[in-house]
């Protein structure tokens, strides 16, 4: 029997796309390529990861890109790549009070602070994990353990929900009840989460 269920964030509570920002930030970079995405990622990784701070990831970023703007101009511009998600918002305040719902991403203070200050869905949760505090990633082991024992569920009574891959597949090797959610298929993850026996 199904007593708790933790989320991801990106593309499940709130659909992103980092070519908003690198498009937006390309008026004042030289050296915004045409891949931004793949330049950006080994720093974004880092950061997502606890490797490098805000500050470092920055001063390194905006010297990688050649940004010519502000830091303040930079954060603006670099936080605001989230729409939110109606279908699965609704589902969450439906979920509220049934049963305890958490949180487990892949993220970074510049893009926590943002969207806990946007997005009322947050409220609903009871509890988060996130890579830049753990220091460890998706679809990586530690972090699930440490979701598991941070939270206090027991994994064979948890659903864990993710639109990617290798972090459901993450998640059922640690005993979690993985489901992948697919922004073009809500209806039918919303038949698969009854599936397991989740009721709201």
């Amino acid at each position: 029997m199904i007593q708790s269920i933790i989320f991801d964030i990106g593309n499940v509570l709130l659909p992103f796309d980092f070519l908003l920002a690198l498009e937006r930030l390309q008026p004042k970079c030289r050296n915004l390529i045409s891949d931004g995405v793949a330049l950006t990622l080994p720093l974004v990784h880092a950061y997502e990861a606890g490797s490098i701070g805000r500050a470092e990831f920055l001063m390194r970023i905006k010297a990688l890109l050649e940004f010519s703007g502000s830091d303040a101009e930079f954060v603006e511009i670099w936080q605001d790549i989230f729409t939110e998600n109606t279908r699965m918002t609704e589902l969450v305040r439906s979920l509220y009070g049934r049963y305890p719902l958490y949180l487990l991403s892949n993220t970074s203070d510049l893009h926590f602070d943002f969207f806990w200050e946007r997005y009322p869905v947050f409220q609903y949760f009871s509890g988060a994990v996130y890579s830049y505090q753990s220091r460890c990633m998706k679809p990586g082991r530690q972090i699930f353990e440490v979701a598991i024992r941070q939270f206090g569920v027991e994994p064979a009574q948890t659903v864990y929900i993710d639109d990617v891959t290798v972090n459901v597949e993450g998640a059922r090797e640690v005993g979690l009840v993985g489901l992948q959610y697919d922004l073009k298929r809500h209806a039918e993850f919303l038949e698969a989460l009854k599936a397991t026996g989740v009721d709201w």
